[in-house]
């Protein structure tokens, strides 16, 4: 499961493919996205998922989880990011195998994390960074 946030002024994504969507890979998650970003203040906006509310979550130190409103996707900017790379690197694609599934999403997203621009633009909402300004 690939997982990740962004820096919505600055188009910096974080992404980590994941072999579960549980608590444990969602903490794996977390600290890693905290420890490649010390000296920041990281704001995490979340959906729903069980695995993103539950209480055996050690939040990060430098990091605070933010839910988004029961059933609302269209307010999640990562969303957006998904609808990309599918259209850009899965469609009309079949893979041989998993492997090769997983290696071309690990390709796909790295190209994404290193395009800050495409990110930028993607995710920079006015609503999300005049909240995160303020």
């Amino acid at each position: 499961m690939p997982m990740g946030p962004f820096l919505s002024w600055t188009g910096i994504l974080d992404t980590l493919i994941i072999p579960y969507v549980n608590t444990n890979c969602m903490q794996i998650f977390l600290d890693e996205v905290a420890s490649r970003h010390l000296d920041e203040r990281i704001i995490m906006i979340l959906d729903g998922a069980g695995w993103h509310k539950s209480k055996l979550l050690k939040v990060p130190h430098n990091m605070r989880l933010v839910s988004l409103p029961p059933y609302s996707p269209e307010l999640s900017p990562v969303e957006h990011i998904w609808d990309e790379l599918r259209e850009k690197s899965f469609h009309n694609r079949v893979f041989d195998s998993l492997n090769s599934l997983e290696d071309h999403l690990e390709e796909s997203l790295r190209k994404l994390e290193l395009d800050h621009e495409r990110i930028h633009s993607i995710v920079s909402w006015p609503w999300i960074n005049n909240a995160l300004s303020n």
